[in-house]
C-alpha cells in the first residue's frame, strides 16, 4: 500500500485482537500524503475503537450483513468480521482508505468489501446493521449522517467520544469505555467514549 513506510502493523490499543497499520506521527504523514483532509485511515480513532470493542464483546453482528460507514482504516469492519458478521461493506469517500482497508483486512485474515461511493446521496444499502464511528465532528456532515441513518429500519450503532455535534436527544447509550489516546490526536491521554443506538424514526438531528 502507499505510504507503507510510515505505518507499523500493531495491535489496536483498546482492541488488541485486531492488527492495524498505524502511523505514529499524524502531522508528518499528513504532509507526506498531501491531501486536504487528514489521513483518517492511518489511526484507530476513539469512536471506532469503542464500536470495535462493542461488536467483539456483544453478539450484535453475528450472521448479519454489516455496513461500516466512514470506515477509515477499516478497524470496525475487521472487528465485525471477527465477530462473525456474514459480510461487511466498508465505505469511505477517501480513496486512500481502500488500500488501508485491504491491507488491514489481510493482516487479520478476513475479507471486507470496500466502496468509495458517497452513500449519503442514496438509500441505505441492503444490510442489517450500520456501524458508524466518529462521524459527528462537523456540523453539516453530522446532520446529513443522522438524517440518513434515521431512514434505516435496521440496527444502527454509533461510536463517539463526545464530538461537538453529538446530539443530546434521540440516541440511546448502550456502552461506554475509558479509552487511552494521545495528546496529539485528542489533547488528553484518556477519553470516555460511548456507543449509542439510533432508534428508527427518532427525533431529527438538532443542535448539540
Amino acid at each position: 500500500m502507499r505510504f507503507a513506510s510510515w505505518l507499523a502493523v500493531e495491535p489496536v490499543p483498546f482492541v488488541p485482537e485486531v492488527l492495524l497499520h498505524q502511523a505514529d506521527d499524524m502531522h508528518a504523514l499528513w504532509e507526506a500524503v498531501g491531501t486536504p483532509a487528514p489521513p483518517y485511515w492511518a489511526f484507530p480513532w476513539l469512536g471506532g475503537q469503542a464500536l470495535a470493542r462493542y461488536v467483539l464483546d456483544r453478539d450484535v453482528v453475528r450472521g448479519k450483513r454489516v455496513l461500516d460507514l466512514a470506515t477509515g482504516s477499516g478497524l470496525v469492519a475487521v472487528a465485525a468480521m471477527r465477530a462473525g458478521a456474514r459480510s461487511v461493506l466498508a465505505a469511505d469517500i477517501d480513496p486512500l482508505s481502500e488500500a488501508a482497508v485491504a491491507a488491514n483486512a489481510a493482516a487479520n485474515g478476513v475479507a471486507v468489501r470496500w466502496t468509495g461511493l458517497d452513500l449519503l446521496t442514496g438509500p441505505v444499502p441492503h444490510v442489517d446493521v450500520v456501524l458508524a464511528g466518529d462521524v459527528l465532528y462537523e456540523q453539516q456532515l453530522a446532520a446529513r449522517v443522522l438524517a440518513w441513518l434515521r431512514t434505516f429500519d435496521g440496527t444502527v450503532l454509533l461510536g463517539d467520544p463526545g464530538r461537538d455535534y453529538l446530539p443530546r436527544q434521540g440516541l440511546v447509550e448502550v456502552g461506554a469505555y475509558e479509552i487511552p489516546t494521545t495528546r496529539e490526536l485528542e489533547g488528553v491521554t484518556m477519553k470516555r467514549t460511548r456507543v449509542f443506538t439510533l432508534p428508527p424514526g427518532g427525533p431529527a438531528a438538532g443542535a448539540p
